[in-house]
């Protein structure tokens, strides 16, 4: 078993999806309707994840979270939202969610998102970092970045901006950088680089690929294009190429549903892509 997951929300549709897609991967799947009845099964049994909806009828996901984080702290959580806001990240973040999950999901997200938030469990601490990007002239370029905006209100977001421009990506160590600079959690700054899909903690080629696995997409088979990008490159999602050259990544909407399914390299939009000739877009890159 690769670990025992409880998902919480008041939509027979989300249990049953999460069930479909999940134990065929190998997880233990429990499901509940009610979080009041949630809360009685994580005191009866052990589980590794807790997926949860933010808003539900006799007791919102928030409160939920408040009340399960009382009788163990340690758990991870993700949280589904049709509607993510600051105010719920903000909450959330305090309640030291590992990431969330928009409606509707695709399958392939819930596996993403489902795996991630194990592996975390499992690591007990993030990844080690890729010191080669992190050198002396790097330290002191993000203490730059960081004294122009300590102090003001909202600096987070536009610090954590400027530092994947500069290093390419948000690695571990960057990230401690920044929550020491600004005097933040690094709990709470590693939360919003997981919440944002513009912000990445893995190193980008020189050409970044991303593939939208969003609903109109993935209904006009986006999932069989990344297959084929991932087959041709020879690397999974949120890897790189031995050469730097390529990277790829699967992303939850690009805002471009007219032109599913979608693939973006740097800043070109590749729409209506064909499945079949999906590597031909690579070759004006090569």
């Amino acid at each position: 078993m690769k670990g025992h997951i409880l998902v919480v929300d008041d939509e027979p549709v989300v249990l049953r999806s999460c069930e479909r897609i999940l134990r065929p991967e190998g997880y233990e799947v429990d499901t509940s309707s009610s979080a009041p009845q949630a809360l009685k099964m994580l005191q009866e049994d052990a589980y590794d994840l807790v997926i949860t909806d933010i808003k539900m009828p006799e007791m919102d996901g928030l409160e939920f979270m408040r009340r399960l984080r009382a009788q163990n702290p340690d758990i991870n959580v993700v949280f589904i939202t049709g509607y993510p806001s600051q105010e719920s990240l903000k909450e959330a973040l305090s309640l030291k969610i590992v990431d969330y999950l928009p409606k509707p999901f695709s399958p392939q997200l819930l596996k993403e998102v489902t795996e991630r938030a194990l592996e975390y469990k499992r690591k007990a601490a993030a990844p080690k970092p890729e010191v080669l990007d992190y050198t002396e002239e790097t330290a002191r370029a993000l203490d730059e970045i960081i004294a122009r905006y300590r102090g003001k209100p909202g600096s987070l977001i536009p610090v954590l901006q400027e530092a994947q421009e500069l290093v390419g990506y948000l690695p571990p160590v960057v990230l401690r950088h920044i929550a020491r600079g600004l005097n933040l959690p690094v709990a709470e700054v590693h939360g919003v680089v997981s919440f944002y899909s513009f912000f990445s903690m893995r190193p980008k080629g020189k050409h970044n690929i991303r593939v939208c696995l969003g609903t109109a997409c993935y209904v006009k088979r986006a999932e069989e294009v990344l297959q084929k990008l991932k087959e041709h490159l020879k690397i999974d999602i949120d890897e790189v190429t031995p050469d730097r050259k390529f990277s790829l990544e699967s992303v939850r909407c690009l805002g471009a549903c007219g032109l599913a399914p979608v693939v973006v390299i740097d800043k070109d939009t590749h729409g209506s892509v064909d499945p079949v000739r999906a590597v031909d877009i690579l070759k004006q890159y090569e």
